[in-house]
């Protein structure tokens, strides 16, 4: 396939599997989001992040809430071990299924935004625990669509390598050599 037929198969694609790129989007327009900024404990503020997952998102709410902890960047990063080839830049988060855990990376703090969407991101993979999936990066492409359409109720963007999240959901191997 020529470079350009696959430049515009691929902006495409992207267009298509991630319309928050698309210039001249209005920001989601919901209710109020600033629930999350009165909440007094990380209890409340799962409860309110919760809620906004039930009104935007298809995946249902679990009977049992996920444990969250506060951890090391050592500590997650040894948490994280074969998923780690996935991850790209500063581990921030971290969702581990098997102890329906979510590991946020210290510093972090209850009222910046842009950590607040990274305990969305990772509420949205305890929503997910149950499902199967051919492969864990299959699951990114919609936390992070989530990540970034709450953060856009503030003005704010996402800070996603689209494409990268894309084709890591797409679970190909992409570095095939012939023999």
């Amino acid at each position: 396939m020529p470079r350009r037929q696959l430049a515009v198969a691929l902006a495409t694609a992207l267009a298509i599997l991630c319309p928050t790129l698309l210039p001249g989007q209005p920001a989601t327009a919901t209710q109020p989001v600033a629930e999350w900024r009165d909440a007094d404990n990380m209890h409340g503020l799962v409860n309110a992040l919760d809620d906004w997952l039930d009104r935007h998102s298809d995946w249902p709410r679990r009977a049992a809430a996920p444990h969250i902890r506060l951890v090391s960047p050592w500590e997650a990063q040894a948490r994280q071990g074969a998923s780690g080839s996935l991850q790209r830049g500063r581990l921030r988060g971290l969702y581990d299924p098997d102890r329906a855990e979510i590991l946020l990376v210290r510093p972090w703090n209850p009222r910046n935004s842009d950590d607040v969407s990274v305990l969305l991101h990772e509420l949205v993979h305890h929503r997910q625990q149950p499902h199967h999936w051919y492969c864990p990066a299959a699951q990114e492409l919609s936390a992070y669509r989530l990540q970034d359409a709450w953060l856009g109720t503030f003005g704010q963007r996402a800070a996603v390598n689209w494409v990268a999240v894309v084709l890591d959901a797409g679970c190909t191997p992409r570095d095939i050599h012939p023999d």
